[in-house]
């Protein structure tokens, strides 16, 4: 694919030899999210209703397996030292990595597809049937793409790590889309009257924000989202 964005050259890139302690303290609660949001329909619950016991006993597993994981330094971005450093090294992708960034992924897109058709359907119907699209259609979901980690073809999941310097972009160029745009359509849903017209705006306004900030991730103007291109060395979490 012919790239027209900027791009990093690899040997330009300050090699960190070891992770400072509050570099990895900080990558812990970005796993505690992840992990924390995998079971959908509680999640869904949470934003619906408040949180619950069930909210509670499961932040206290993921903290603990968490919390386990980050002092075996088993999270990526909490090891003692990069793991990746030269981005076009044929390394084998240890099995921490692709389950996190496997999770990771359905954090990604599993909420943004099902709000994403949930908007579509109140747009359309004036209903929402957000409760029944998560009840019933986020496990298949989630069971389809941890299945796709499992067979390394999702970004970053792969079984080696030759290709992290252009994978990375698209997993953080995700990333900011989708964050950007799940924030939006929250503030939008505080905002926006009851109505099948704020429903449409609604879709409208969280669509234009997924496809800006894909665009932008794409051209490589937001951080982490240009290909680095091959020379010296490279760190990356």
């Amino acid at each position: 694919m012919h790239y027209k964005g900027k791009v990093d050259y690899a040997h330009q890139r300050k090699l960190r030899e070891r992770n400072k302690p509050h570099y990895r303290l900080a990558h812990w609660p970005i796993w505690i999210w992840v992990f924390f949001l995998a079971p959908g329909p509680l999640t869904f619950s949470l934003f619906a209703h408040g949180f619950i016991w069930p909210n509670f006993a499961w932040l206290v597993a993921v903290l603990i397996g968490t919390g386990i994981a980050a002092l075996r330094a088993q999270l990526p971005g909490v090891e003692l030292r990069p793991y990746i450093l030269r981005f076009d090294e044929d390394r084998p992708n240890p099995l921490y990595r692709r389950v996190c960034y496997t999770f990771a992924w359905n954090a990604v897109i599993s909420f943004a597809f099902l709000n994403l058709c949930g908007l579509a359907v109140a747009a359309a119907t004036g209903v929402w049937y957000m409760k029944q699209i998560y009840t019933y259609a986020y496990f298949p979901l989630c069971a389809l793409i941890l299945l796709l980690g499992a067979l390394g073809k999702l970004p970053r999941v792969g079984p080696s790590t030759k290709t992290e310097g252009h994978e990375r972009r698209y997993f953080y160029g995700s990333v900011w889309a989708v964050t950007a745009a799940q924030t939006m359509l929250l503030i939008l849903w505080k905002t926006f009257p009851p109505s099948q017209l704020g429903n449409l705006g609604k879709l409208i306004l969280f669509l234009s924000v997924l496809l800006f900030m894909g665009w932008l991730a794409y051209r490589g103007k937001l951080y982490r989202t240009r290909p680095i291109v091959p020379g010296e060395v490279m760190v990356a979490d």
